[in-house]
């Protein structure tokens, strides 16, 4: 009898929380899906599994988790509109301005001049839409530990 994959979850935090666990290089993050208010999505990974030589969050896994928040967000806006596209980053920029001797935390949340509303209606209308993002590596006594900026595409699924 061959195998059924398992329900999707119901809880769209869950379902992303799954998503990242499903591809192997990002399970090995141990990416955690920490808050999302419908605006800023909040993801963790420990510190112990992104160390450098320097005994602070090496620069590669900073990148990736900023990258794969962004992800995560644009992915929970378009779900949330109703909508299944595929999501891709098209580009981004990265400034290291600490180093971060503590856990990984990522916010990403659109730009100062991206508009959801917009994104969506471009998406419906023309079946691709693209918006920017930026994300922050918080320090545990706050400020930023690591800044992003990226550009998403989103393609719908016919």
């Amino acid at each position: 009898m061959p195998e059924t994959a398992p329900a999707p979850a119901a809880d769209p935090l869950a379902r992303l929380a799954s998503h990242y666990a499903s591809m192997p290089p990002v399970a090995a993050m141990d990416i955690r899906v920490d808050h999302y208010d419908g605006r800023c999505l909040r993801v963790t990974a420990p510190l112990e599994r992104h160390v450098n030589d320097k005994g602070c969050a090496f620069g590669g896994s900073l990148a990736s988790l900023m990258t794969l928040g962004g992800w995560g967000l644009v992915s929970l806006q378009v779900e949330a509109a109703g909508l299944d596209a595929d999501i891709y980053v098209a580009d981004s920029q990265i400034g290291y301005l600490r180093p971060l001797f503590a856990d990984l935390t990522v916010e990403a949340e659109a730009g100062p001049h991206a508009d959801w509303d917009a994104f969506m209606d471009m998406l419906r209308a023309r079946g691709r839409a693209r918006i920017h993002v930026v994300a922050h590596a918080r320090l545990p006594e706050g400020g930023a530990a690591t800044e992003f900026a990226g550009r998403y595409v989103a393609i719908l699924r016919r």
